[in-house]
This record gives C-alpha cells, structure tokens and sequence, in this order.
C-alpha cells in the first residue's frame, strides 16, 4: 500500500445543497462539514436522502443548487485519486480472480501493476481471505465477495473514504471484519463516511453523526451529543412506596413499568422508570434510596442508545430504518 499523508484539511463540505428531481426534493437545503481522520454516520431512513448526497459528492450527480467541496477541491474529480467509494449497487468482475479484482481497482487510482498486486494479496491475508486470493469471485459468498469489493475500494489507501450502506446483506462475522476494516483506516488518519440505516454500526464505530429525514439535516454532531438529547434513566424495582424519590433535584420524571414478583415478600413489587436531568448523578438516587429506606430489588442505569435518539428525531419515518 502506498504512503501518502492524511487529509489534514476539511475533506468535505456542503454548504446549501439541494437536489430536486423534477417536484420531488430528494436532498433540501443540506450543510456539514466532516472532520479529517475521523469516522462519520450519514444516517437515516430508507429514503432520506443518503445515497443521492453521496453521489452528487462523487459528481455521479450535480446538486441543483448549492456547493460541494472534496479534498479542497469543487470536484471530486479532480482528486478521485485520493478517494476511495463503495457504491450501494455492489457487484464483481464474475470471472476475475479476487486478488485480481482488487490489483485492477488499485492501477486504475495510480497505483504500479506490481505494487497492486502486492497489495491485494496483502489485505486478502489481513482480512481474512487469503485462500480465497486465487478463486474467481463468482465462487464467493455474498459476504466474501462484499468484502472483496470493500478492499478493491480502498487499495489505493484513499485519504477520504465513502461507503454507501457497507453492511447491508452481511452476516454478523462479516459485519465484525467489514467494522474492522474502518476501524483500521481510521487508526491510519483516513477520514471516513458511511451511510446505514443500521444504528448499532454507527453507535460502535463513529466519532461523529449525521441525521438525514426527508432529505433535511436534523442533527450533525458527536455521538455523545446526540444521546444528550434524550435524558438518563434509572430504572429501580421495589415493594416500597417511592414518594420521596420525587421531591430529588436530579429527578425530571418518574413513571411505573410493568409490575412484578416481590422477593422481599411483602406484597407486590413495582418496576419504576425515573428520568434524569443533564447533569443528574445516577449514584445520587442510590444514595437516596438507601438514606430514605426504600428497599430496592434492582437498580439499572442506561444511556439512551443512538435508536432511541433516532426514533425521537425521525419521528413515524424511524419504522423504516433497521436495528439489528
């Protein structure tokens, strides 16, 4: 593989950027920037907008109005070179032999026949697929042979990397080495977007998020502000009454949750669910608990997880995306 530098600049930035295909708004009024070496989400229902962003990134597509930096270029045609993109629509050369798909991809970014081929044999051994360097691809799962598409993507060590729904179809051992694969990129200062609908991908492996819904931004940010949207939980089960946990300054709201077995034997248990301000201390309402006698079954905190941030923002349209 080759040894250019990261991108240390802005590799891309939108600024208004709107597609309409005759009256229909694919993509409206849409703004970011990414940040170089990290990994971004481009999340959102089927249908948002995520595909039709990418390819007017890549000019597949030109924006009705609005502009497109990549790489600090206005086309990404002037820097294809350095980019790297696995399309949604992912398919091989039947017949070529994997080692061979990949060699192929690498020359046409500028890459020397020979270092090429050095180079697909290398990621087929890293990634797992070095028996399969000499088999033709029609010979291949579908997982294989997407993987096989994700390295050809990316041999050329792109600097600004673009995967359009990489996960989609993959059995979990797949997904596991196809997260692997941007995991690794961005240890070596690569920046990279991909899109999903899956929630848990992006939850695991970004640094930062973007929320399309109906072709507008609806959030663009650190994961960790986004689950700042919705609040903290403590979810306690007891036999006690919890009317002091209420007067808590920590405490915004408390809710019961489907009843349950009292082991403490003193009639029937109950399951609450209370919600946290910003700032509210789990720990606190432990404390409290135990200061004010309140005999507790069970005590769980949990973050908000990138679903439920999801299904706030999104709204009726999260029941299209996945959550697997």
């Amino acid at each position: 593989m080759n040894n250019q530098s990261p991108a240390t600049g802005t590799p891309l930035e939108l600024r208004g950027v709107t597609k309409l295909f005759g009256d229909f708004r694919a993509v409206d009024d849409v703004s970011f920037s990414l940040t170089a070496g990290c990994i971004h989400g481009f999340l959102g229902p089927n249908g948002a907008g995520k595909t039709t962003t990418i390819r007017m990134i890549l000019e597949i597509i030109k924006p009705t109005n609005g502009s497109i930096t990549v790489l600090g270029e206005s086309s990404a045609l002037k820097v294809r070179q350095r980019i790297g993109y696995l399309p949604e629509e992912k398919g091989l050369y039947k017949k070529m032999k994997c080692w061979a798909v990949i060699a192929y991809f690498a020359t046409l970014k500028g890459l020397g026949r020979g270092a090429a081929k050095r180079c697909a044999f290398e990621l087929l051994e890293r990634y797992g697929l070095k028996d399969f360097a000499t088999k033709p691809t029609d010979a291949l799962s579908k997982g294989m042979g997407q993987k096989v598409q994700m390295l050809a993507s990316i041999a050329h060590d792109p600097e600004f990397v673009i995967l359009d729904e990489p996960f989609s179809g993959l059995d979990p051992v797949n997904q596991q080495v196809m997260e692997d694969i941007i995991r690794d990129m961005a240890k070596r200062g690569r920046t990279v977007l991909f899109s999903t609908h899956i929630m848990q991908h992006a939850e695991r492996l970004c640094d930062r998020i973007l929320l399309l819904a109906k072709g507008r931004k609806i959030f663009d940010g650190p994961v960790a502000e986004a689950k700042r949207i919705i609040p903290r939980r403590v979810r306690i089960q007891t036999g006690d009454d919890i009317t002091p946990l209420r007067e808590l300054a920590e405490v915004v709201s408390l809710r019961p949750l489907p009843r349950a077995t009292d082991e403490l034997g003193s009639g029937a248990a109950a399951n609450w669910e209370l919600e946290l301000r910003e700032s509210g201390d789990p720990q606190a309402i432990l404390q409290a608990c135990f200061a004010r006698g309140i005999r507790l079954l069970s005590f769980n905190q949990s973050d908000p997880t990138l679903h439920e941030v999801f299904v706030r923002l999104v709204g009726p349209d999260a029941k299209e995306a996945s959550f697997r």
